[in-house]
């Protein structure tokens, strides 16, 4: 049997939000109204378009940054045009998909890669297969990742078709697909390799992944860090260290750690719905009162709203990933990578927006 909350509380989204914010969406007991559309986004800007990898089903970070893509899908700030998966399990992908039609955005192009890397399931991913009197509880079409696309033809199917210098690109998992995308020789879709389709395509990479500082270990030391994106597949992230065209902004382990997301929120502000993915998939994966850090959500919120004052920035330079999985920054003044920081002065009114970006309500079906 799967785990579940009491029935959560219905969330009230703050006046100074919706006031800085081009929709609001407003939950009232046993109501809940759809986005309200208000006309106060710069017309002329159009949404961003974004590719979302991840290794969905290794940790919950990756669902509340997936709902907060597809809420600022809703707010007209970006266009979710790919998600691909870095993690090797037949649920995965399922899973992805079951939350992208729960935000009415079905048709996403997902893409899998076959590297046996994590291929267990996971301890929500099961969700997908979650049924409530015969029927699945998220919906969904894709019932196996071995029925999906290779991944690497999925990003270059994305960007073959996107306007140059326009696709931010998302990774919270390993680099296996984007390193592979790198690889890629010209065919069908593309006359370009990866490495120009990437220059010719792509704006900014921005990616979960390293440490840019030390981090106590169980005796309380500060250690340098040998961080789990970049561990689980070393060479790939090695090439994308150092191969990767376009600039890149780290966040690493330290910027999640320091912006836990507070369980009060999973279990009083998804009530909109009886059964939503994001609280389920936390749910699964560590019960409340679990405070999460929001490794993927940083990346997530820097990408599509970089202007925004959530974090600063180091000043340019070069990451280099050795053999033993450790990341190193090098100041540069032609580099083209820097790494997140969070300021103390912001942390409070980043955390509010994780919560009410990942909580906002699907739009109406």
């Amino acid at each position: 049997m799967l785990p579940t909350l009491p029935k959560a509380k219905t969330p009230i989204l703050f006046a100074t939000f919706a006031l800085a914010s081009c929709f609001t969406a407003i939950c009232v007991p046993a109501i809940c109204f759809p986005a309200i559309y208000v006309s106060t986004c710069d017309a002329a800007q159009p949404p961003l378009p974004v590719i979302f990898d991840t290794d969905m089903g290794n940790d919950c970070d990756d669902v509340l940054a997936l709902g907060m893509i597809h809420a600022l899908q809703s707010r007209g700030e970006c266009q979710l045009v790919a998600v691909t998966i870095t993690k090797d399990h037949a649920l995965a992908a399922p899973f992805v998909d079951a939350v992208n039609t729960f935000y009415s955005n079905g048709n996403i192009p997902i893409g899998v890669c076959r590297s046996g890397i994590t291929d267990h399931e996971g301890r929500f991913n099961g969700l997908a297969e979650a049924r409530d009197d015969g029927e699945l509880r998220y919906p969904h079409d894709l019932a196996s990742g071995e029925n999906a696309p290779d991944a690497v033809a999925v990003l270059r199917r994305a960007l073959a078709t996107a306007d140059d210098h326009s696709v931010a690109v998302i990774q919270v998992g390993f680099s296996t697909n984007l390193a592979a995308l790198l690889a890629s020789a010209p065919d069908e879709i593309s006359p370009l390799n990866g490495v120009e389709l990437v220059t010719t395509k792509v704006s900014s990479l921005s990616m979960m992944a390293g440490a840019f500082a030390k981090i106590k270990d169980e005796s309380g030391h500060p250690r340098d860090y040998k961080e789990y994106n970049v561990i689980k597949d070393i060479p790939a992230a090695q090439r994308i260290a150092s191969e990767w065209p376009t600039p890149i902004a780290w966040s690493g382990f330290e910027v999640g750690i320091a912006l836990p997301y507070p369980h009060r929120s999973i279990e009083n502000d998804f009530g909109c719905v009886e059964h939503h993915p994001l609280r389920e998939a936390y749910v699964h994966y560590n019960p409340p009162p679990h405070d999460r850090p929001t490794w993927d959500l940083t990346s997530v919120l820097h990408a599509i709203r970089p202007d925004h004052g959530y974090f600063r920035l180091s000043d340019p330079g070069t990451v280099t990933v050795d053999d033993e999985a450790f990341t190193t920054f090098q100041h540069e003044a032609t580099g083209k990578h820097r790494y997140l920081i969070v300021d103390e002065a912001s942390k409070s009114k980043t955390l509010e927006a994780f919560q009410l970006l990942s909580s906002e309500p699907p739009k109406a079906r």
